[in-house]
């Protein structure tokens, strides 16, 4: 269990698989740099970043609801947090019970990759230490689609997601920025102009080779 000070924030999990240095850059050296993606996103989340509840029928939503893990070490807010009314067999003739189903929004399309999933599950697994609840699934809303794709916190994105949540506590108690990397996510990084990936990565193609030729020598 994380003590209370320890608590990371559970958006870094994003940041740590985008790249592991824009990750330490952020939670390490506190630095930040926006771009029209960051805007667009932040504006998306402002748009639903305001405490209140609705209802209707079998659905009732919770908007900028905070989570906690100290299990997980994490804390952090949910966009939307749906509970859903569900069938239950607690009795013979049944009942009625409210089941937590979380929704993330993001700016984008759905990724290949699955960052998204990992920030979502995060939050699903908060949900389940507080409530005391299993909370099988949710989804992400993409705002390029306007539409939401559904998501099963099945075993596999559990493993991901805790195994994620050791790294960032990892990353973050080493005080290490780790080196620049370039890859092409970089292109779309706000911090591609302050990170200068290329420019580094030939700075230490030329350490190299000038130590290759003196060992030579």
């Amino acid at each position: 269990m994380f003590s209370e000070a320890s608590l990371l924030p559970l958006s870094a999990l994003q940041h740590l698989l985008y790249c592991e240095r824009q990750c330490a850059l952020i939670h390490i050296e506190q630095a930040w740099v926006e771009n029209r993606y960051t805007a667009e996103g932040r504006l998306l989340h402002d748009r639903v970043d305001i405490p209140r509840s609705e209802s209707r029928r079998d659905i009732r939503q919770a908007f900028a609801v905070a989570l906690c893990s100290s299990r997980l070490g994490l804390v952090g807010k949910a966009d939307v947090v749906e509970f859903h009314r569900v069938q239950t067999e607690t009795t013979s003739a049944g009942s009625r019970s409210w089941r937590p189903f979380p929704v993330e929004y993001k700016r984008g399309r759905p990724k290949k990759r699955n960052h998204d999933k990992v920030q979502l599950c995060a939050q699903a697994l908060c949900l389940e230490e507080m409530l005391s609840t299993e909370v099988p699934e949710g989804a992400l809303y993409y705002g390029k689609i306007r539409r939401r794709t559904k998501v099963a916190f099945d075993a596999s994105l559990r493993r991901q997601t805790e195994a994620a949540a050791q790294r960032l506590h990892a990353l973050v108690s080493g005080r290490r920025t780790p080196p620049a990397v370039y890859s092409p996510a970089c292109d779309n990084c706000s911090f591609l102009e302050s990170c200068l990936p290329k420019t580094l990565n030939r700075r230490s193609s030329v350490r190299q080779y000038l130590k290759e030729v003196i060992d030579l020598q």
